[in-house]
């Protein structure tokens, strides 16, 4: 009787799936999607901090501070408020300081700008070339930036005393009389104005030097090549190359000039320099927030103020972009003047 002899493979069992591969796969697709997910959550978790930190003590007390501005609330009341709307920007409004403030923190900032700008131009334009001991001029430039506020106006205080002052003591050599610098209404605008470019103007020497030293040497060398002098060079050459710059540190200089507020308060000191002179000749708009703030205790006018203050900025910062993009365009329109 013939018997049918068993395959190799008859009895083998049905082979197996291995477990290693689902888990491979498993982990490699987890991989995938945390991988996906870093690069999409790691730049918002980078800035993160930035705005946390601006959040809290930027926006917030921003935003607090509208909210006080529409509000009756005094210094030693805080947790009792009055809704009061629109009125404390009424009051500051038709408040004849508030428009003495806005005119002489802008005049201080005009006298104190130009000037300041224009020497940074001439001092980043002298330090360019090659000079014996750069870093030594540079580092000279920047010490009165480094100086506190609060040493520069105290020092500049006793120049500008009327009685046994230096600046009026060499007056008398050459035969002038002493100056009231600080009771005058010119007088004490550009006392103040001086404090301010004395010690801004190195920051901003600084920075249209690293400017300049950004402009390709080429377009020096093809403008020498024509002929051009070195006058010529830093018109046609350096001045449009900086244009950005420049417009940067005008908005930089203007926002310092609205917040100008150790150098008319300590010009004189004590309750005249609290309240800008005499009559309020060199009064800025910080030194009228803080009369409201902190003199009178009114704060919801001084938050109407600090608004107030914020706005102008707006305004300015607005008037800024509009010229620099008139520039820009004037730059890149064919045919337009260089």
């Amino acid at each position: 009787m013939a018997t049918s002899t068993p395959t190799r493979d008859a009895d083998a069992q049905a082979p197996r799936t291995s477990k290693k591969e689902p888990t491979a796969e498993r982990r490699q697709l987890w991989r995938s999607r945390l991988w996906r997910f870093d690069d999409k959550a790691s730049p918002y978790a980078y800035i993160a901090p930035f705005f946390l930190i601006f959040g809290a003590f930027g926006l917030y007390p921003l935003l607090y501070t509208g909210w006080i501005a529409l509000h009756r609330v005094s210094m030693t009341g805080l947790d009792s408020m009055e809704w009061v709307g629109w009125e404390n920007f009424d009051k500051i409004l038709n408040d004849p300081e508030f428009w003495t403030s806005v005119s002489n923190t802008f005049l201080i900032g005009v006298i104190s700008t130009v000037p300041q700008l224009l020497m940074a131009l001439g001092l980043a334009h002298l330090l360019n070339y090659r000079l014996r001991a750069s870093t030594f001029w540079r580092t000279i430039i920047l010490t009165p930036y480094a100086t506190s506020v609060a040493s520069a106006a105290l020092v500049f205080a006793l120049v500008f005393r009327a009685d046994g002052g230096l600046l009026n003591w060499t007056l008398g050599l050459v035969g002038f009389d002493p100056v009231n610098w600080a009771n005058g209404h010119w007088t004490s605008k550009l006392a103040i104005s001086i404090i301010v470019i004395w010690r801004w103007t190195g920051y901003n020497a600084l920075i249209y030097l690293a400017a300049m030293q950004a402009v390709p040497n080429d377009l020096y060398e093809a403008a020498s090549l024509d002929g051009a002098s070195r006058w010529q060079q830093f018109r046609k050459v350096t001045i449009p190359s900086l244009r950005p710059t420049i417009l940067f540190t005008i908005v930089i200089s203007t926002i310092g000039s609205m917040q100008l507020f150790g150098e008319p308060l300590l010009l004189e000191g004590g309750a005249l320099g609290a309240t800008g002179g005499n009559e309020n000749q060199y009064e800025t708009l910080s030194i009228y927030l803080y009369n409201y703030g902190w003199n009178l205790g009114h704060l919801g006018p001084a938050a109407a103020v600090a608004w107030a203050m914020l706005a102008l900025l707006l305004l300015i910062a607005a008037a800024n972009w509009i010229v620099g993009r008139f520039f820009r365009t004037s730059a890149v329109r064919p045919g337009a003047p260089s």
